[in-house]
């Protein structure tokens, strides 16, 4: 569920480009002659993601049931949001070294095949192993799209294809859970899975055969490394997954001894690797940068966590289909761009610390009647649709403040990599909290007790995260800045 970034994923480095006119054609556009296919296959390539993205968290509650997952629901969403975090500091890597053909070709590739996996699956287990290849290939897919518009587009092209990458999550966003809702119901929930397949052959296709033609970066540095390997992005980045993989499977068994054991080893693991990947105070919210990327974490465990189980009680609690389920994710997509319109045309006059704590009380507001309206019968189903376009209107802004007021404090030289804390942040946030739902899901049945016991906890846990967030709003700015 990697939405609106907000800039590069990270800092790609040098800027080799594709030999452009001296002069920009009157009628040149993002899909003039030479930048034709690449706009639509980078286009296409992120809707494919924005679409699988939704689509599987409306079908979810079916894949589990059928293969018998529901003890470990929340690794639906965790397998993937975790290996993302991998696949996106890979492809930075590997595209600074050789330009961006072979990331986009292998992300996507590996992107198939987990889409295969996962569809032909017969047990959770390799369902699981399935969205961990897609999860490398969501993060390679996602970095280099933001990657091959600094590299193959003219600066005046530029800004129009943010544009347009921002519409291609939008619009899948908005038909994605209904789609999927509507296969799985009609026909099966492979189907989801199936439907990715020609979508990527085609992105790949229309992408490729450009990114062929750029050049290489030409990077000739020989710098001795600043720091040991194992200290370096990439080795952090993986044992900030292992670290935090090891923390969300030990919640889920139910030998207690054991269970601390692994807990603590994945938090001694997980946290210095997280501390070496994100900028420094960020993991005391210091005010400034370090609350802002505080702020994204918490903003994303709220809302994600929350969507990632609003399908799954819906189903499970209100007896909806997914298709039905599949309309309150609609409504909150859509209710987002709204609330980032809004936060867009009052951002000159108004305070950005005060339309994030007011963001995150609307947004505390659509959780709170999401819990009302799955956990009682006191409210009619269709209510939770309502109340996560509640939700959507707070995160939308809340995010679009939060970022912006964040990013312009960094300087030139660290937007990449406060654009790669955001996004690191956002990933993370949501793969921890979907993991702890599933824990709460896990628990509840080592116990004997309810989904719906299950989801209380689940549903307490994002409102103190929201509550959080608003407390921390005020941070966002350092003290002498503010005052």
């Amino acid at each position: 569920m990697s939405r609106h970034v907000g800039g590069l994923p990270e800092d790609t480095g040098s800027r080799a480009t594709a030999p452009e006119p001296t002069a920009p054609a009157p009628t040149e556009s993002v899909f003039s002659g030479p930048y034709r296919a690449l706009s639509l296959g980078v286009i296409l390539s992120v809707g494919m993601v924005a679409f699988e993205s939704l689509g599987v968290a409306t079908v979810l509650p079916d894949i589990a049931r059928s293969l018998d997952g529901l003890g470990a629901y929340g690794w639906g969403l965790s397998a993937l949001m975790l290996a993302n975090i991998i696949g996106t500091v890979l492809a930075g890597r590997a595209a600074d070294r050789r330009g961006p053909w072979g990331p986009v070709a292998a992300g996507t590739a590996v992107f198939a095949v987990g889409c295969a996996v996962a569809g032909a699956a017969t047990s959770w287990p390799l369902f699981l192993v399935g969205r961990f290849l897609q999860g490398l290939g969501v993060g390679a897919v996602m970095a280099m799209a933001y990657t091959v518009i600094g590299l193959a587009y003219p600066e005046h092209l530029r800004a129009r294809m943010f544009a347009l990458l921002s519409s291609a999550w939008t619009i899948p966003s908005l038909i994605g859970p209904v789609v999927a809702g509507t296969l799985a119901d009609s026909t099966t929930w492979r189907a989801v899975f199936v439907l990715m397949l020609p979508i990527a052959a085609v992105a790949a296709l229309l992408t490729l055969p450009a990114l062929r033609r750029l050049e290489r970066p030409q990077d000739d540095r020989r710098t001795a490394p600043a720091e040991p390997w194992w200290k370096g992005p990439l080795a952090s980045s993986v044992l900030l997954t292992v670290g935090t993989g090891v923390l969300l499977q030990a919640l889920l068994l139910k030998n207690l001894v054991l269970l601390v054991v692994l807990a603590v080893v994945g938090i001694v693991v997980a946290l210095p690797a997280l501390r070496r990947v994100t900028p420094e105070g960020t993991l005391t919210a210091r005010a400034g940068l370090g609350a802002g990327v505080v702020v994204r974490a918490l903003l994303c465990g709220t809302y994600f966590g929350s969507e990632a189980y609003l399908p799954l009680g819906l189903q499970e609690l209100r007896g909806l289909s997914a298709w039905a389920a599949g309309l309150g994710l609609s409504a909150g997509a859509i209710a987002w761009v709204l609330g980032s319109a809004w936060q867009a045309k009052r951002d000159a006059t108004a305070g950005r610390a005060g339309s994030v704590a007011l963001g995150f009380l609307v947004l505390l507001l659509g959780v709170a009647v999401i819990a009302l309206s799955i956990l009682t019968e006191s409210l009619p189903a269709w209510v939770a649709v309502v109340g996560w376009a509640i939700g959507g209107i707070g995160m939308g802004v809340a995010f679009n403040a939060s970022t912006t007021e964040t990013l312009e404090q960094a300087p030139a030289e660290r937007q990449g990599e406060m654009s790669g804390a955001l996004q690191l942040a956002q990933t993370l946030a949501t793969g921890v909290v979907a993991g702890l739902g599933g824990a709460s899901l896990a628990i509840a049945r080592h116990f004997d007790a309810t989904t719906r016991t299950a989801l209380v906890g689940l549903f307490a846990f994002t409102a103190l995260l929201a509550l959080a967030g608003l407390l921390l709003s005020r941070r966002l700015r350092p003290a002498a800045a503010s005052g």
